[in-house]
């Protein structure tokens, strides 16, 4: 028989097999099961920490097997088809929605088209090295940009609330499958680094490859190709135009149906969409904010009522300051701030951590719910004027992109302390910070925009309240969060998740604004690629 429960241990009592084995048999006893230890195999599920109290506890959630061997129960990866010519589906965009909408294709048999404007994650590396040590941006090839998508060199985090698309299961036993440590099955926060997800994407290619999936790096999807559409949508996509980044070199791709799958970062797709049918889009809620940074040991006494843990502490905040929300967003424990600007004279932070999170700081967006009508009206005039009025808030985060770049220091990110933040003062110095290329010292409480700026102050101040110590002189601001989600949504209907004005263009993903993150555009992009595979050829 199999059945499921839960342990709770000490931290000190976590590698103690005996103890453990002792408390699944206590369970197991509870439950009315008799077993012996040799007659039982615990497989664990889940690890969670509460430390909300001084008496921290780890909850180990397992799976336990009596007198009979684990069958499988779906933990086995999907067997892949080698692809044919016949059905190709073009996928822009190599992030999580774009790779597992291949993968998805491939057990259909279905030749995916993979592009991407941006490297290889070889080559990506070096350029990222560049930004971060010189302030050298490529456009097409940083944080934001190129195989893998944002989430590679960004920190890697899998977890998602969002279960309705999909197995999330499924999503961590592929990345466990190419090389992704097996504690992303079972940590109730899984995490794979920053460290580690190059050499993991790399093998999903390499399969893919292998499969008859195509690549395409350097190729900047610079126009659909459509024609009139017979049926009810106005148009079809057939195919796209590229370019190649390096040489200039156009050239166009055929395909049966296009996949989008372009990031949250990818301005150019929104208006390249807007001049083809203005109506496949429309405004949404999206953030904005900064990254507030802390010195890793103080969140981690905070977090840990001052024990020492093998673990760096996370944290998760959130309040309403005058009906908008103001919430902490991707979290990273024992991590670093990096640029991820992807236009010149633009400034925008995020933040990473590497595998083990073992970096002397902590740090956290602090971002500002921002809807369609809190717009200012010079953007949705803007957009209005340009034919696409759901591009204003697009048009504004662009602005304030700018506008952070204005009171930088070339790629060196504005910052305040974020005592002085709250008291209105210039910060004379400011702490040591893992940001690379720098930071250079600003009064971010005056030119940030009075509704942001005054919604932090009063967040900070709730924040503190929670987290006693939380503000302090230690903590700095750094300017400006603002890729947490797109602003907006490339409209699809929801039984087919095809376009509602293109046949045959798929969107999904983060930057189609039906995701948010690693895990949840995974899964979006398999649902996606699901409903193709059902589709006619």
């Amino acid at each position: 028989m199999k059945t499921e429960l839960s342990i709770t241990v000490k931290p000190e009592e976590e590698k103690n097999q005996a103890i453990i084995d002792a408390k699944i048999l206590e369970q197991l006893a509870q439950k009315n099961i008799s077993a012996k230890k040799d007659e039982i195999i615990s497989i664990m599920e889940k690890k969670s920490i509460d430390a909300r109290h001084r008496n921290i506890k780890i909850i180990l959630k397992y799976r336990v097997y009596i007198n009979e061997k684990p069958n499988g129960d779906g933990e086995s990866v999907p067997e892949w088809k080698h692809a044919e010519e016949k059905k190709r589906v073009i996928i822009v965009g190599t992030g999580p929605a774009g790779l597992y909408a291949a993968f998805r294709l491939l057990e259909s048999g279905i030749k995916p088209i993979l592009i991407d404007r941006g490297t290889d994650a070889k080559r990506r590396k070096k350029d990222i090295e560049a930004l971060k040590s010189a302030g050298i941006l490529n456009a097409h090839s940083n944080f934001c940009f190129g195989e893998g998508g944002a989430g590679t060199f960004s920190d890697g985090k899998l977890y998602t609330r969002s279960q309705k698309r999909g197995d999330i299961g499924k999503i961590y036993r592929i990345f466990v499958e190419f090389g992704a440590n097996e504690s992303i099955l079972t940590d109730a926060h899984p995490h794979i680094g920053t460290d580690k997800l190059p050499e993991i994407i790399t093998n999903m290619r390499k399969k893919i490859i292998s499969l008859g999936g195509e690549f395409m790096f350097d190729s900047l999807c610079t126009d659909l190709i459509v024609e009139k559409s017979g049926g009810k949508k106005k148009f079809r996509a057939k195919g796209v135009q590229v370019q190649n980044v390096r040489t200039g070199q156009q050239s166009t791709i055929l395909g049966n149906k296009i996949i989008l799958a372009t990031g949250h970062s990818a301005v150019d797709v929104y208006k390249m969409i807007s001049h083809i049918a203005p109506d496949a889009l429309e405004a949404k809620t999206f953030a904005v904010g900064v990254r507030v940074e802390h010195p890793r040991a103080l969140i981690d006494a905070i977090q840990f009522h001052g024990k020492q843990m093998a673990e760096a502490a996370e944290y998760r905040l959130t309040t309403q300051v005058d009906g908008r929300g103001v919430y902490s967003f991707c979290m990273c424990p024992g991590g670093y701030v990096v640029p991820c600007a992807t236009a010149e004279n633009h400034i925008v932070v995020n933040g990473m951590s590497s595998s083990g999170r073992n970096s002397q700081w902590s740090n956290s967006a602090i971002v500002v719910e921002r809807r369609p009508e809190d717009i200012p009206e010079q953007f949705r005039h803007q957009a209005a004027e340009d034919g696409c009025p759901a591009l204003a808030g697009l048009y504004w985060r662009t602005w304030l992109e700018e506008e952070t770049f204005r009171h930088a220091n070339a790629q060196n990110a504005p910052a305040q302390r974020l005592t002085d933040f709250l008291s209105h003062t210039d910060s004379s110095s400011l702490p040591q910070s893992s940001y690379k290329p720098g930071l250079s010292p600003s009064r971010l409480d005056k030119w940030l925009p009075p509704e942001i700026s005054r919604r932090l102050m009063e967040a900070f101040t709730a924040f503190d309240k929670s987290m006693r110590g939380f503000v302090c002189a230690d903590a700095v601001l750094i300017a400006s969060e603002t890729r947490t989600s797109t602003p907006v949504r490339i409209k699809r209907d929801k039984d087919t998740l095809e376009c509602t004005e293109i046949e045959g263009l798929y969107p999904c993903g983060e930057g189609s604004g039906y995701s948010g993150g690693i895990g949840s555009s995974a899964m979006d992009g398999e649902h996606v690629a699901a409903k193709i595979s059902e589709a006619d050829f």
